[in-house]
Parts: structure tokens; C-alpha cells; sequence
């Protein structure tokens, strides 16, 4: 058995900025199923939202983010995002991350939904910049162990004398260039593995985000709270390659215009704030517009926006734009919705603690109650660093004084037989593509039903697999992957209404008397 005082599971900005903090306290043995930089964070555009402009304040990036959430944000967690947010993004930029500047000053972008510049950046690439200068402290440190190519199976529990309660005391992890299972023990967990794009057909997220965090969470019998509300980022470049490419919201934000293929705008019909609209209102009103015109992808116009703006503000996306052949100096870029955020997850607190004792969360494997129904651009990034600053203040105290566990039956599977490659790929794509078509942007009951039905089926198929052959990665992701669209479905199922990110063809309405909370699922 491995033993650390605290696990962390994922490598993205949530979980290297709590490691770093946790590792004051006590040994961290950092997880991470693939490369360190291949997560989310690595690929976040846009920038991370903090107030640092004369004209703006904690009280109006709380009302921006309070507007977007549609009814379902939590106030006091809000209030924690927008007040502890700029000392945050002060400690990222003493740990080295070399945000964009205008003079001494931040330079500040804007997005959709906010009502000031407050996006601070590192030009167009500043998830890959935390990550760097995340990663470069972690290596300083001693206390953090990392243990690449290692993937989370289940949580480990175990009976708590002093409570007679169960308490979170380790993860299940395979070595996948082994094959060997290895439980890792610790006196608290942290899931930080992020979301659960790869559930559709289109995504921006990398591959690795297949919803691990939250299938390992429901699994272990913690509370798990809207999963319905999905983000679709409104503006991936189309046509998708492995990963699809997404342009940023910024790029909105500094001037440029969504149009018909005929080049005739369309937002303004849709949102007095026109292309600046949240992201799921533009979301929707792009797959209207394809569905009425039969068009595979809308225009994205960066016509308005300066030459010399477009390569200061957002070199990569201009290289990388290049590389697939478009000039998005001279011509629109041609654009469809893609799936983007998690703005359910783990339930916590504002300190990270999920329902299970001793299993902390943060990031977007988390529900702190920032997004509601909505995320509001650029939100992401620093309720990472928020939460997880919280989630190690709050644990690291108390670790010399927790006593460590061991659980009681580590049920690891068993069976022998190779696993078939051909149907890890089947099913997964099964799920990805049931997913886009049924559980998409714009539901109804009855595709919500029909997708549970077929989900179930392949969940049947799923554990037989689990239960016969040895464990590989991708079949880890597998079982992780139908268990969260599950999740997904059963939560929209719950949602009588539409609101924020959830859109229901059936109940196209809100229903502030019935339906204004948290849908929570608990196994």
C-alpha cells in the first residue's frame, strides 16, 4: 500500500494549487491518469475573472455572476468567489504566472455577461500559463509526490471510530503502465479531476475528462447536484479535428460579430446584449439558426476588431486558425456549440468538504454553488484557486490530529480476461453520440427517457466487462463515462422546467415556485 497524509487526484489548476497549499501540512501524493499538463486548464482561452479595475467591484461581479446563474447560485459562496478572488490571482502571479499587461497595470479583457473588464490574462493561452507556473512550484517542493500515467479507480472508506460513520481514507489506483491496482491511503482525499465533456460527440475538453471525479464521488455515497446544467461553449471552430479547437469568448468580447451564412447578424434577436449575450442563450440561439437554415456552423465575424488587437490579444488562436487553412483576418470564422463546462458536480461547502467525511472536491469535478444554472465566463479558473485555497486552509490543521484508516475490504476487481478494444471504442462512442442527439442543448422528456433506457443498456454491458476482464485505463474511463451520463440524464429528468443551461422543449418555462433549487442525487 502507498501512504500519503493527503491524495490528490488531477493535475490541473485546482488540484496543484490545493497540493501546493496542503503540502505545508503534511505529505501529498498527487494522481494524475495522464501527462501533468493534459487537463483543462492547460487549454482555458479566455483568462480568470478578479476585480482589479477602478470601475468595478466585488458587489457587481456578484451581480454579474448572480444574473448568469439564472436563480441557482449560492449567494455566500459567490461572495467568497468575488472577495477572496484578487488575492488569489495575487499569488498566482508571485508563484510566476506571467499574466498580460497594459504598462504596470493588468490588462484587462471582457467577456460575455460581465459589465466590466475584469478578465485577466496571459494573452490567449492563460490556463497553459497557470499551469506552468504551477507545476514548476510543485517540482520545488518536496512534500508532492507525483505519480503520472496512475488512474483512480474507486474511493477507499472505512468505519471512523470516534463517529461510527463512514470517512473517506484513500483511492483505488491502477498503474496503467503495469497494470497494477495499488491502494494509495491518506487521512483526506481531494478529487480534482475535473469535468465530463468526452460524454458528447463535441467537446472542447481533452480526452481525459470523462467524468471520473463524479462517478468516483456517487459511487462512494456522496451527494451529487446538477448535473443537467452543461455548458455548450457557443464558438468551436468547425470542422472539429481530435479535440475541437474553441475561439475563445473574448474574441466576442473585443468586437466580433455572429452572422448568418448569408452575413446577416443574428443575436439581436435573441438578447438585448447581442453577441455578448451569456453563453447559453448564444449556445442556443446557434443551434436554432442551424436547424432552421439546415447550415452546419454560423459565421463568427472578426471584422470589427483591429489587426493589430487580433495579434496582441489572440496570437494561438490566430496560428492555429492558420494551420486549418482559415485567415480569420480576411474571412469569418465558421463556428458550432460544443460541450464546454460542468456547472454541477460533487456537492461541497465553501471549505471543499463533500458529504463523505474526509473526501474534499474542487474545481469543475465540484459543486460550490458559484455557477447556478449558468457559469459566467472566465468564473472557472478562479473558483479553482478560490476553493481549493479554502479546501487546504480548512484541512491542513487538522491533519496531525486525523487519525489514518484502513478500509476494512479494498473491492478491487478481479476478473482475468482481456478486455475487447473494439468494444471500449463501440460503447464509448455510443455514449458520446447518444449523448449529442438526446441529451443535447435542447431536450425533451422523451429523449431524456429514450437515452436513460439505451444508458442503462450499456451500463448492464459495461459492469458484466468490469466484472470478467482486468482493468485498463480506458476501461476505467468507460465505466466512469456511462455512470456520469447517467447522472446527466437523471438529473435533467428531475428539472420540470427550463432554466439557465437546462432547456426542455416540454417545460419550456421557469418554475420559481417548484423548481428553484439544487437537483441533488445521492447513490
Amino acid at each position: 500500500m502507498m501512504q500519503a497524509d493527503v491524495v490528490v487526484i488531477g493535475s490541473g489548476i485546482a488540484g496543484l494549487s490545493f497540493a501546493l497549499k496542503a503540502a505545508k501540512y503534511g505529505t501529498v501524493a498527487l494522481i494524475t491518469k495522464k501527462s501533468r499538463p493534459d487537463s483543462s486548464t492547460n487549454y482555458a482561452q479566455g483568462g480568470i475573472a478578479a476585480v482589479f479595475a477602478d470601475d468595478d467591484s466585488p458587489a457587481l461581479h456578484m451581480e454579474d455572476t448572480l444574473v448568469a446563474g439564472a436563480g441557482l447560485c449560492h449567494p455566500d459562496a459567490v461572495d467568497v468567489l468575488v472577495r477572496e478572488g484578487p488575492e488569489r490571482v495575487r499569488e498566482l502571479i508571485e508563484l510566476g504566472v506571467a499574466f498580460t499587461r497594459a504598462g504596470e497595470d493588468l490588462s484587462l479583457g471582457l467577456e460575455g455577461g460581465h459589465s466590466r473588464r475584469r478578465i485577466v490574462r496571459a494573452d490567449d493561452l492563460t490556463g497553459r500559463e497557470i499551469e506552468r507556473a504551477l507545476l514548476a512550484a510543485a517540482a520545488e517542493t518536496g512534500n508532492v509526490r507525483v505519480f503520472e500515467n496512475h488512474q483512480a479507480v474507486d474511493l477507499l472508506t472505512a468505519t471512523d471510530p470516534g463517529t461510527l460513520g463512514e470517512r473517506c481514507c484513500g483511492v483505488l489506483v491502477l498503474d496503467a503502465e503495469t497494470g497494477e491496482l495499488l491502494p494509495f491511503l491518506a487521512r483526506a482525499v481531494m478529487l480534482a479531476t475535473g469535468g465530463c465533456g468526452q460524454v458528447y460527440r463535441h467537446t472542447t475538453n481533452p480526452a481525459i475528462a470523462t467524468g471520473d471525479g463524479v462517478a468516483m464521488a456517487y459511487r462512494a455515497g456522496a451527494k451529487v447536484a446538477n448535473m443537467e446544467f452543461i455548458q455548450f461553449h457557443p464558438t468551436a471552430l468547425y470542422p472539429a479535428r481530435d479535440r475541437t479547437f474553441l475561439i475563445s469568448e473574448a474574441v466576442r468580447g473585443e468586437g466580433a460579430v455572429l452572422r448568418r451564412s448569408d452575413g446577416t447578424p443574428f443575436m439581436q434577436d435573441y438578447h438585448p446584449l447581442a453577441s455578448l449575450a451569456p453563453r447559453d442563450v448564444v449556445a442556443r440561439a446557434i443551434d436554432r439558426e442551424m436547424k432552421e437554415s439546415g447550415d452546419a456552423f454560423v459565421l463568427l465575424d472578426c471584422s470589427g476588431i483591429a489587426e493589430h488587437e487580433i495579434r496582441e490579444r489572440f496570437p494561438n488562436i490566430l496560428r492555429e486558425t492558420a494551420e486549418r487553412g482559415i485567415d480569420m483576418l480576411r474571412e469569418p470564422l465558421p463556428v458550432v456549440p460544443a460541450a464546454h463546462y460542468l456547472c454541477g458536480g460533487v456537492l461541497t461547502d465553501t471549505d471543499g468538504r463533500t458529504s463523505v467525511p474526509g473526501l474534499y472536491a474542487a474545481g469543475e469535478t465540484a459543486c460550490t454553488g458559484v455557477h447556478g444554472a449558468n457559469r459566467l465566463a472566465s468564473n472557472s479558473l478562479l473558483e479553482a484557486v478560490v476553493f481549493a485555497h479554502r479546501a487546504a486552509a480548512r484541512l491542513g490543521p487538522q491533519l496531525s490530529v486525523t487519525r489514518p484508516l484502513t478500509p476494512e475490504h479494498v473491492h478491487a476487481p478481479a476478473g482475468t480476461a482481456e478486455v475487447d478494444a473494439a468494444f471500449l471504442t463501440e460503447e464509448r462512442e455510443s455514449i458520446r453520440n447518444l449523448m449529442w442527439d438526446l441529451v443535447g442543448i435542447v431536450r425533451s422528456d422523451a429523449r431524456l427517457a429514450e437515452a436513460e433506457l439505451r444508458l442503462r443498456a450499456i451500463s448492464l454491458k459495461v459492469n458484466a466487462v468490469w466484472a470478467d476482464c482486468r482493468p485498463t485505463d480506458d476501461l476505467v474511463e468507460l465505466r466512469n463515462l456511462v455512470q456520469t451520463a447517467l447522472l446527466i440524464v437523471r438529473c435533467a429528468l428531475r428539472r420540470k422546467e427550463s432554466r439557465g443551461l437546462n432547456y426542455n422543449l416540454d417545460n419550456p418555462y421557469k418554475d420559481n415556485e417548484h423548481s428553484l433549487r439544487d437537483t441533488i442525487v445521492v447513490r
